[in-house]
């Protein structure tokens, strides 16, 4: 590398000794130049993991249930007395805004169905064709069946 040629690029040369580096993101929705505009709602695959204190597991599965009955293209969960895994499609715009209904469905369901109170530790939201892909692949969990609620 000649030298200079980090400091030009705007890399770590180009910075006085300690001082940080500027961290930017992309807005939810933002899209580069000459990209298609993002309107039609596309369907991610989302796992949801909660865990917390013990609860007692006739009513756990109730409110897993309940949760199942009240959200739509609901799939699977299961569950023990400590923790729960929640599997669902989600139709939404972007993955943006289907991590942001993810991260909403227990705290706003918690109440209506009966859920413990129990915090989301885990988070997972692909597209369609990376769930068809891994499940062809072998990766990942295989499709759920039966659907409905079941002990892990």
């Amino acid at each position: 590398m000649r030298p200079g040629t980090q400091a030009s690029r705007g890399g770590a040369g180009s910075r006085a000794a300690g001082e940080e580096r500027a961290l930017t993101s992309v807005a939810a929705g933002d899209r580069f130049q000459g990209e298609e505009p993002g309107d039609t709602p596309r369907l991610w695959h989302v796992t949801l993991s909660v865990s917390g204190k013990e609860a007692p597991l006739p009513e756990v599965r109730r409110a897993l249930e309940q949760l199942a009955h009240d959200h739509p293209f609901f799939l699977t969960s299961r569950y023990a007395v400590d923790h729960a895994e929640i599997r669902y499609w989600e139709e939404a715009r972007d993955l943006h805004d289907a991590a942001a209904v993810a991260l909403r469905l227990w705290g706003e369901h918690r109440q209506s169905a009966g859920l413990p109170p129990w915090e989301i530790v885990g988070l997972e939201v692909i597209d369609r064709v990376t769930y068809h892909q891994r499940i062809a692949e072998g990766y990942g969990p295989p499709p759920a069946s039966p659907v409905g609620v079941h002990p892990f």
